[in-house]
């Protein structure tokens, strides 16, 4: 954990956004060890998540009053903030350390501890850091302990022999993709910019982002770089020539802009939207044919004529090959299968019909089953699935039986309302798998319902045999439509759990269970190495947006560039399909609803 995030800091020193969000999370984390609701739990984890993706200084925007226009930045969020660039302190974090020692943050953050057993070490053992952790772990004492033993106590101990696990700080695909839509955006508005792209990773959507990579064309370049040297995103320029600059933002992301002319722009752009081992590949299959490919342009070496050209796809069908679209440039067979013809059209937003994994105000949603219909209506959808969480997810946050049904009386209500224009609305439930495998409701209860999720929240820690049991188990259950994100990772915050990811697929297929793409930007799970596992083994894939208020319902976007990195066309993904199409595709005891 940060030190000075507990102690304070000096008045007139300007903090990162880095180290503000790394100030929220450990209040966050602080307040949970505490016993404070999950929702205000949650609140600081998100603030801090925002902040950290954040373009412009957080702490320039308290200086002027503007920090509540951060998405997920709330008036209460904001003060204590402002609190901190006046006073150099925050009195929250001050009376929470009064209570709980600082370094009990580092013990909840390692694996298989979290904040109720860290609460508990302190409270029976007098833990208050790792190394008091340890300590009691060499002397036995942890063992004894409910819901520990000797095992446990092994894993703990080697866990701090590793050095900890505090929780890493990455850059979600979300945050990176706003980070470069507010360079881009500008940048592409300067009269010097004949055009600009993302380029790296992010144009490759992967799931995190270590830096961003943008390009331009321009006759101009050094007009180019520096403006963006001077953008208000820039915390320190760390490099900056006529063609090129890189810049470290108030998160400590660093953005590279390249600039070249117009007509090398298409060399340009593929070569750095790698990935590497892509290039790598292209460039030896171009070698052997007598060409050398670079960013400047394709040599033939023995007359020396470069070829240039502005358009990316030239540069694919000059080497031989049809166009390869960004998310399949791994080097994991996507050249082969563009010098054959054969590689697959893959899935695209426009091609999905409904979502079918949302939530409402009746669980932990911020927005009510009629603001979800009308969003998911703008968005194009013609059906939506509302599948408001268990109350087996624990925290307060899901529903009872009894609540179920007159949650599903209300939403029928609505879908019969809707049903004249053309619209599907399903009254679904997200329903836990329990530790020992069951489902928090039912058989008789799931019936009743139109969609089904199955979701694993409780029992992570289990070892990879039971969870892959209490997996199967859902699957197998002729109830359940949809497997919801299947490994349970929430990246930056948890791993996902071992599980066997094929035999988890294999009874899906036999059983007719679809297998969910969730959009969440810390899930995007299934991860697109499982997910083209799951297509190859014939399983069929929903991409989900697993919602809680209606802005999120944009985030199916996510989940799409993820499906197109496991090699999805449509037909592999079912709600690419009309209602009445994809109904055809369900279990037979499923069919027909509603």
């Amino acid at each position: 954990m940060p030190e000075r995030c507990s102690q304070g800091y000096d008045r007139g020193v300007t903090l990162r956004n880095g180290e503000i969000a790394d100030m929220l999370d450990v209040l966050g984390d602080l307040y949970e060890i505490d016993g404070a609701d999950q929702f205000r739990v949650l609140a600081y984890h998100r603030a801090a998540d925002r902040i950290r993706g954040a373009a412009e200084s957080a702490w320039t925007l308290s200086e002027q009053g503007r920090l509540t226009e951060l998405p997920g930045v709330g008036r209460t969020i904001a003060e204590k903030i402002d609190q901190v660039r006046a006073t150099g302190t925050m009195e929250a974090m001050t009376k929470l350390v009064g209570r709980w020692p600082p370094g009990l943050v580092d013990v909840m953050r390692l694996p298989g501890v979290g904040a109720r057993t860290a609460r508990l070490l302190h409270e029976q053992l007098e833990v208050g850091s790792l190394e008091d952790l340890a300590q009691a772990a060499r002397d036995a004492r942890v063992r004894d302990l409910p819901r520990m033993g000797e095992r446990k106590e092994a894993q703990i101990l080697a866990a701090i022999d590793a050095g900890g696990a505090p929780r890493k700080t990455v850059l979600l695909l979300e945050n990176a993709l706003e980070l470069a839509a507010q360079v881009l955006e500008p940048l592409r508005a300067h009269p010097a910019c004949v055009s600009a792209d993302e380029a790296g990773s992010l144009r490759r959507r992967a799931e995190t982002v270590g830096d961003v990579d943008l390009i331009a064309a321009s006759d101009e370049p050094a007009a180019l770089t520096a403006w963006f040297c001077e953008g208000a995103w820039v915390q320190e320029v760390t490099g900056h020539g006529d063609t090129k600059a890189s810049v470290v933002t108030h998160t400590g992301v660093q953005i590279d802009l390249r600039v070249v002319p117009p007509e090398s722009y298409g060399n340009l752009l593929q070569h750095f939207t790698g990935s590497k081992a892509h290039n790598v590949a292209m460039r030896e299959q171009a070698q052997a044919r007598g060409l050398k490919v670079s960013e400047w342009g394709i040599e033939q070496v023995e007359s020396g004529e470069v070829f240039r050209t502005a358009d990316e796809d030239e540069v694919y069908r000059h080497l031989g090959y049809e166009p390869i679209a960004p998310e399949l440039r791994e080097n994991s067979g996507e050249l082969e299968a563009a010098r054959s013809g054969e590689l697959p059209q893959l899935v695209t937003l426009a091609d999905i019909h409904g979502d079918l994994h949302t939530h409402s105000d009746a669980s932990d949603g911020k927005a009510t089953v009629v603001q979800m219909v009308e969003a998911a209506m703008e968005l194009g959808h013609t059906y939506l699935a509302v599948t408001d969480h268990s109350a087996g997810v624990g925290m307060g946050i899901g529903l009872d039986a009894d609540d179920l049904r007159r949650h599903v009386e209300l939403v029928r209500m609505l879908a019969e309302r809707l049903a004249p224009e053309g619209f599907v609305l399903l009254a679904g439930c997200e329903v836990d798998i329990m530790a020992d495998g069951s489902l928090y409701f039912p058989d008789e209860l799931l019936a009743e319902l139109d969609w089904v999720v199955a979701s694993l929240h409780v029992g992570q820690r289990q070892d990879s045999d039971r969870i892959t049991r209490r997996l199967v188990a859902a699957v197998e259950n002729e109830h359940v439509d949809v497997l919801g994100h299947p490994s349970g990772r929430r990246m930056g915050h948890r791993e996902a759990y071992p599980f066997d990811v094929e035999a988890v697929i294999a009874r899906a297929v036999a059983c007719g269970t679809f297998l969910e793409i969730n959009c969440q930007p810390q899930r995007l799970d299934l991860r697109p190495a499982h997910a083209r596992l799951a297509i190859a083994g014939g399983a069929r894939l929903c991409i989900s947006t697993d919602a809680h208020q209606t802005s999120t319902l944009r985030r199916m976007e996510h989940g799409v560039a993820m499906a197109r990195r496991a090699w999805a066309t449509p037909a592999d993904i079912v709600n690419t399909l009309p209602w009445a199409e994809l109904d055809a595709l369900r279990k037979p005891s499923r069919r027909g609803r509603p």
